[in-house]
């Protein structure tokens, strides 16, 4: 068995995460991926080991706790298309709020204290100001920026009760792939606006849309803001290394 430092990551399997696993395992920890594969892809787990299992899953979750007796989680597993949330709330309330409690719970037994939670800027809805900072009000409009938020208030209120300690990391939009080409964006079917203009460019899939023409821009359409994966999974990786190293909590933008 690898003496290398085991660090749980919850939705392994995604796009984010995976990114991050690596990151992890280049800075000497052993990434152990748990995820149920409904949207990840069992190729892109390549830096450790992957157990099968729901994020609801009680018995499952204990039995990965006790099998590799991490040192801190992190957690990326949630429902993200925010269209899909507004016509299946009870679904994305279910995952992405349920599955948390269970996930604590099952940390508060194994006596795991840190955990790194993959948030979102969504939590903020539409912004009195800009730039964005942690100070801004958070007043989601989705479903999905609802649910992400109520994680964010239930590590609030643990952490205020118990030893557990957390890092939030609220982004906008991920974007690129790892430099070496093992893993990269992967979506079917493709909602995300960068990898749907290559494919445009290339002559795949279609005409690609663009939806809003009254925005306060030059040329009425949106203007988003990307962070490139392999930037955030360093975030990431930071964000669990400060948690080793000082006793408070946090939360970020990224």
């Amino acid at each position: 068995m690898s003496d290398q430092p085991r660090i749980l990551v919850i939705g392994g399997a995604g796009y984010v995460v995976s990114h991050t696993a690596k990151a992890l395992a280049a800075a000497g920890y052993l990434p152990v991926t748990f995820d149920n594969l409904s949207s990840g892809h069992r190729h892109a787990v390549r830096w450790g080991p992957l157990v099968e299992g729901d994020l609801r899953d009680a018995a499952a979750l204990a039995a990965v706790l006790d099998e590799h007796r991490p040192i801190a989680v992190m957690h990326f597993a949630a429902h993200i298309e925010v269209g899909e949330g507004e016509r299946e709330p009870l679904k994305f309330w279910d995952n992405n709020v349920a599955g948390v409690i269970t996930l604590l719970q099952a940390m508060d037994r194994a006596g795991v204290r840190r955990v790194v939670f993959s948030s979102t800027c969504a939590t903020y809805g539409e912004p009195e100001s800009l730039p964005l900072t942690e100070s801004e009000p958070q007043t989601p409009v989705s479903v999905y920026g609802r649910t992400k938020l109520a994680v964010e208030q239930l590590l609030r209120d643990v952490s205020a009760a118990t030893p557990l300690r957390f890092a939030t990391l609220r982004y906008f939009n991920a974007a690129g792939a790892s430099p070496e080409g093992e893993i990269g964006e992967e979506h079917d079917p493709e909602t995300h606006l960068i990898p749907n203009a290559l494919k445009a460019a290339a002559g795949l899939g279609g005409r690609m849309k663009l939806f809003g023409d009254d925005y306060d821009t030059p040329d009425g359409t949106c203007v988003r803001d990307y962070i490139h994966v392999m930037d955030l999974a360093a975030a990431h990786l930071a964000a669990l290394n400060r948690l080793f190293t000082r006793d408070d909590s946090f939360a970020c933008n990224g």
